[in-house]
Order: structure tokens, then sequence, then C-alpha cells
């Protein structure tokens, strides 16, 4: 179906399963206006360019290098785990939990002995992330026998010697009673792209102002905009409190004695910001949500 397309329509895949909120939030947030059925795979979107498909994030990086679509959304371990060739485009820092990066460790129970990779010699480990895990044993000449999980892998940890697997708050491993023995992989979000697609002058631009879109729509979540009004004669102590990028912009109001100054901040700093900025002389102080934020 979607190679009957028409060539011309940027052909992007987004990920199904435990990513598909955020990143339905994410193309919100840039500008775009997904919407999908529950038993649908072909996403609806208000861009007459762009056709979009949803596939596991597991195998995304496998259809971009195909050519079965141009772009895709995917973790880097994903790319790697495939050995999938795409060019990547960016870095994508969002995810269904954090914007951290998640973490590809090695498990153990609590009351295991095993204290280092070299104790699982002769030993089964289970993971989703098969290959990786395989070239990691590999490369540090341990002999293990590593099987690959179908899910509920914590759960694997108690009856086989080891787990590989993610996380990223490591909850589900103290739930679990699990202790890290070594870190694998550390992993973010990516936007790739078919290696012909990103070659192809007219859909490389496209992919650029997706790219351009989405990051700024990451960048924005950690921000809000402030607003306030400020006496002329407290301008420089105002100013001396705000952090901004370059420099606030402020603008002459009707009363010429009073200025209006408005400057993007981090959301954590807001909280402290609003009431040194009331107490500096600022008035009609108000923030408000960004949905991009472009440097």
């Amino acid at each position: 179906m979607l190679r009957e397309q028409d060539d011309r329509l940027l052909r992007i895949g987004i990920p199904k399963g435990s990513l598909s909120e955020s990143t339905f939030d994410l193309f919100r947030r840039a500008g775009y206006h997904l919407r999908v059925s529950d038993r649908s795979y072909f996403p609806q979107i208000d861009d007459p360019q762009l056709s979009c498909v949803m596939f596991r994030a597991q195998e995304m990086s496998r259809y971009v290098e195909d050519g079965v679509i141009d772009l895709g959304i995917t973790g880097h371990d994903w790319v790697i785990e495939n050995g999938s060739q795409v060019h990547e485009v960016c870095e994508l820092r969002y995810s269904k939990a954090t914007s951290k990066p998640a973490r590809w460790v090695l498990a153990v129970p609590e009351e295991s002995s095993i204290t280092t990779p070299q104790d699982l010699t002769g030993g089964i480990v289970a993971t989703e992330l098969v290959n990786v895990t395989r070239k990691y044993f590999a490369d540090l000449g341990v002999d293990v026998k590593v099987e690959f999980s179908w899910g509920a892998t914590e759960v694997k940890a108690r009856l086989l010697d080891a787990i590989v697997d993610i996380t990223e708050t490591g909850s589900s491993l103290r739930a679990n009673n699990l202790r890290v023995v070594d870190e694998i992989l550390s992993s973010t979000t990516r936007l790739i792209a078919n290696e012909n697609a990103w070659n192809d002058p007219d859909k490389r631009a496209k992919i650029q102002s997706i790219a351009l879109l989405l990051q700024g729509a990451i960048e924005a979540r950690a921000c809000v905009g402030l607003k306030m009004n400020v006496p002329r004669e407290k301008m420089k102590d105002i100013l001396n409190l705000l952090p901004a990028e370059k420099s606030p912009t402020v603008n002459s109001l009707a009363d010429e004695q009073w200025v209006a100054v408005e400057v993007i901040v981090d959301e954590k700093v807001e909280r402290e910001l609003v009431p040194k900025l009331h107490y500096a002389g600022a008035t009609g102080i108000f923030s408000y949500p960004l949905n991009k934020v472009i440097h």
C-alpha cells in the first residue's frame, strides 16, 4: 500500500506502543494535528505533503533502511540492534516517562551472588536486545547464552541467571528487587531518514523542517513565557534579574513612564523569579506555556 503512494509524499513512521501518546503530543506542539482510530495503523495528518504509518519502534529502522518509509522515529538502541544503515537527522529528547536517556542494563536479583559480567560465564541471559547483548559479552570474552525475551523480562531474572532490560527511572527494577551489574547501552529517541530520501533535495528540505519544529517543541516543554509591565526607573533592576537567551523584548507602553518586558525562562526558574520581579517593581506579571522554542 505504501509503495503505491505518490512518490512526492514524505512517508513518515510513527512509533506504535509506549511512545505513541508522547509522539502525538509532540507533533501537536510542533503544529501538526495527528489522529488515528483504535484499529488503524495509518494516522491522518493535516499536512498534504506527509503520509503516516505506525510501526513498532523495534522494527522502524528496518523499514526506513529498506525505503518502505522515508522517515521514522525510533530509539538509537533499535538502530544499533538492527544494524540499520540510515541517516540520523537529529536527537529527539523525549520519551514516555522522562527526557533522560533510556539505559539498557545487565541486572540480577538482589540476592544473587553475581557481581560482575564475568560471573555469568556459562549462564543464560534473557533480553529483547539480543544482538547488542551478544556483542557486549563477546567483547568481554564472556561465554553466555543470550535468549530472546518476549516481554516481562524482569520476571525471568529469577528463572535464568540474569537479564538485560531497559530502564528510564529504575522503578521497575526496584519493584522487582533487581540489582544493576552493568550498563550496556544508553539510548535516546532519534529521527532517522532513508539515505535516498535524504539525498533528494525536496524531501531533505521537508525533513529538516520537521526536525526543526519537533526539536523546537521539545525545547519548549521546559520553558514558559513571562510578560510584565515595568516602570522605566526600575528597568535596570528588572533586567539584572532576568535570564535570557540573548536579551528580553522591551516595548514602550502608552504611558511613557512604563515599558512591557517579555522573556522566555526555564519553568523551574519561573517560580523563584516571579516573586523577585514583583518585589523589584514589575506589575501585571503573567506566564504562558510555549509550543515551540527555535534557537
